[in-house]
């Protein structure tokens, strides 16, 4: 027994010599060029590897650096470069019949820059194409000397088959072809597939860190690999979404941390994305303030990659009890993407929409808050981002400006009305009003407010880009507030008011007399339009005699 073991002993010892030594014997950068050829014929790009090393005791041989050049429709550069590569042989094969066997592959470090140009089309589309771009070289040996692994009846993917596919540590740079705008970065993304077969399916997992500490993790199938049209079916899940950094328009001024679960569908051509949101601190003005509650969003869409348009199938959006339905297409245009969607809320609560009117960039009065009541709306919205114009009719109802007292703003007509009734808050028994938001500023149009201590304030105005407010009023008071300004100005019996205006800013508005319109109010119900000559001409001079006049 003893003698047994040891011969065992030796004949185990003479093995792991030999391991060991074959490497010596073995020139494995011959195989470079097969390795460089088999990867360009595959993949249809000129490829590149480093000085190559074997390990029998793994059964791998090892590269570095690796390059895969870009379509030169794209760019000039490289579309993929990793630090070192890692290919699992069969040694059998490599040691005796000199065939290269590829059963994995690992890339470790890499990073692939992404491009989608104005048609829509992306930089990886044509890989798998077969052989390699125009202007590009292949150091291809004749078809006997080609890796059985990478031969093929015909040229590109062919029955390339590899057992397990590893991506560590790796970036993606995320771009537009031919374009100045900053692509997206991302970082640490980890690839695993198994079973990879050009004609068949195969399942993956790819994670991904992304700015400010968020993470990304897409689970499921894909294949089989068809140029620029390969089906995926996966689960969709992102942590911590830093909003600030996902490449919306800048003048959007989007910010907020996001999480999304969701399934993605995809024929190559076609993509259907459906899931939810959840946004926390969300801004969406850049003069807005993060929102105190979190926002979420249910969504379905479905994006047509030829033609980069799309459509919003659902779009519940649910702030505390507040919900919004949004829907509608949206088509990528050059650096933009072009909207029309339309926006639907009924019977909202006051209370939760104006919690979230500052991250809009809504500004109330100093003070005042609305308290109470339901909003309903129905908005279009239309044009590319940074251009948007949104459009609707904007209806409150039973609500109360608490802070605020309309009262007294009116009294300081008084000089001209006589007082009008005052109140800490105001109450509201409705408002409607047409609103249009643009670039050039924000404009109401038909505004109706129905105060029952106060009575009706009719008109129309503007609110500037930075807030200021030019508004041409009228009130028709009622009870006390009446008094001298309604029989003056030929109020509620001549179907008049007491004209006036409100400038200022959003945040401390300002009401003034419209003098000119209250004096030719005045003059033509007071002189019941039997003014004449010069007078008829300068109602305002007309005013002025007749306050004179002693009755």
């Amino acid at each position: 027994m003893s003698k047994l073991l040891k011969i065992v002993g030796i004949a185990v010892a003479v093995i792991v010599i030999l391991l060991i030594a074959i490497p010596f014997f073995i020139n494995v950068n011959s195989f470079k060029p097969q390795v460089e050829s088999g990867m360009t014929t595959a993949l249809g790009r000129e490829s590149k590897v480093g000085d190559l090393g074997l390990s029998l005791l793994s059964g791998s041989v090892t590269a570095d650096n690796i390059s895969i050049a870009d379509d030169p429709a794209f760019s000039k550069g490289q579309f993929l470069t990793a630090k070192s590569l890692k290919i699992g042989v069969e040694l059998i094969p490599l040691i005796f019949s000199k065939e290269l066997h590829v059963t994995g592959v690992t890339l470790d470090e890499p990073s692939i820059t992404l491009l989608l140009n104005a048609k829509g089309v992306w930089n990886f589309a044509s890989i798998g194409e077969g052989g390699p771009k125009t202007g590009q070289t292949t150091s291809q040996k004749p078809a006997e000397a080609v890796p059985a692994s990478s031969k093929s009846s015909s040229p590109g993917m062919g029955d390339f088959s590899v057992a397990r596919v590893n991506v560590n540590h790796g970036k993606l740079v995320i771009g537009k072809a031919n374009s100045s705008a900053k692509p997206l970065t991302i970082d640490d993304v980890n690839l695993e597939v198994k079973n990879f077969s050009a004609t068949s399916q195969f399942p993956f997992t790819l994670s991904a860190g992304l700015p400010n500490g968020g993470k990304l993790k897409l689970d499921g199938n894909a294949g089989p690999v068809k140029a620029g049209n390969t089906p995926v079916s996966a689960k969709l899940k992102i942590d911590k979404l830093d909003l600030a950094t996902v490449g919306a328009d800048p003048s959007l001024g989007l910010a907020g941390m996001a999480a999304l679960d969701g399934t993605l569908e995809s024929d190559g051509k076609n993509a259907k994305l459906a899931g939810t949101l959840t946004a926390d601190k969300l801004k969406m003005d850049p003069k807005g303030t993060p929102a105190p509650r979190p926002v979420q969003v249910k969504f379905a869409t479905n994006y047509d990659v030829l033609k980069q348009s799309g459509n919003l199938s659902q779009g519940d959006i649910s702030y505390a009890k507040a919900v919004v339905h949004l829907t509608g297409r949206y088509q990528m245009e050059g650096e933009s993407t072009v909207l029309n969607m339309k926006l639907d809320g009924q019977g909202m609560p006051v209370d939760d929409v104006e919690s979230l009117l500052p991250a809009l960039g809504v500004v109330l009065p100093s003070g005042s808050g609305l308290k109470g009541g339901t909003l309903s709306t129905t908005l279009g919205i239309s044009g590319p981002t940074n251009k948007l114009v949104i459009a609707g009719p904007i209806k409150i109802e039973n609500t109360a400006l608490t802070g605020f007292d309309l009262g007294s703003k009116l009294g300081a007509l008084s000089a001209f009305t006589g007082k009008a009734p005052s109140s800490k808050d105001t109450a509201i028994q409705n408002c409607s009003t047409d609103v249009r938001m643009a670039p050039e500023g924000t404009k109401t149009d038909n505004i109706n407010l129905n105060v029952p201590s106060i009575g009706v304030v009719t008109g129309s105005g503007t609110i500037s880009p930075e807030g200021a407010l030019n508004y041409h009023m009228n009130a028709n008071l009622s009870g006390a507030g009446g008094g001298a300004l309604t029989t003056v100005a030929g109020g509620k019996g001549g179907g008049g008011g007491i004209p006036f205006m409100i400038e200022g800013t959003t945040a401390n508005p300002k009401f003034v007399p419209d003098v000119k319109a209250m004096a030719g109010g005045m003059a033509k119900e007071a002189l019941g339009g039997k003014l004449g000559g010069a007078s008829a001409q300068n109602p305002a001079g007309a005013l002025s005699g007749f306050l004179k006049k002693k009755p």
